[in-house]
């Protein structure tokens, strides 16, 4: 599923206007996307409407949050169908000179054996360095 409204109506979330402006910025991005960038690239959108969309649609499996260790959260929207799960947990980079996190969706996050009675909810691999863009860079 690629169109927003398909992807909101088989989550069970109403497919208002701000949800659907959301959404489709999400799936246009190439990255994991803060609050404050979905505040940029949605002007017209308050920070506060945003933020109750993104709340919403994790509430609801749409997207899943991940932190990269700026201090900052960073949305993604799950591939699973009805639910964020395991295998829309993978790998991310942060890259500590742009300030970027990339998604490596082949590289999957192994096995995690808990030991009896744990129970595993999400899962937040993050690999950090330099982005192969900035270390093209000079320095």
């Amino acid at each position: 599923m690629t169109d927003a409204e398909e992807i909101l109506a088989h989550k069970g979330v109403k497919p208002t206007a701000n949800r659907i402006l959301v959404l489709r910025a999400m799936l246009s991005a190439q990255y994991p996307v803060s609050l404050p960038e979905m505040v940029q690239t949605l002007s017209t959108m308050d920070k506060s409407s945003i933020f109750r969309v993104l709340n919403i649609f994790q509430q609801h499996h749409v997207v899943h949050a991940i932190e990269d260790g700026s201090g900052v959260l960073k949305y993604e929207v799950c591939d699973g169908v009805d639910e964020c799960t395991l295998s829309d947990m993978h790998t991310h980079f942060h890259c500590e000179v742009c300030h970027k996190t990339y998604c490596f969706k082949a590289i999957r996050i192994p096995a995690i054996d808990l030991p009896e009675g744990f129970t595993m909810s999400s899962v937040n691999y993050m690999v950090k360095g330099v982005c192969s863009r900035c270390a093209k860079r000079p320095r």
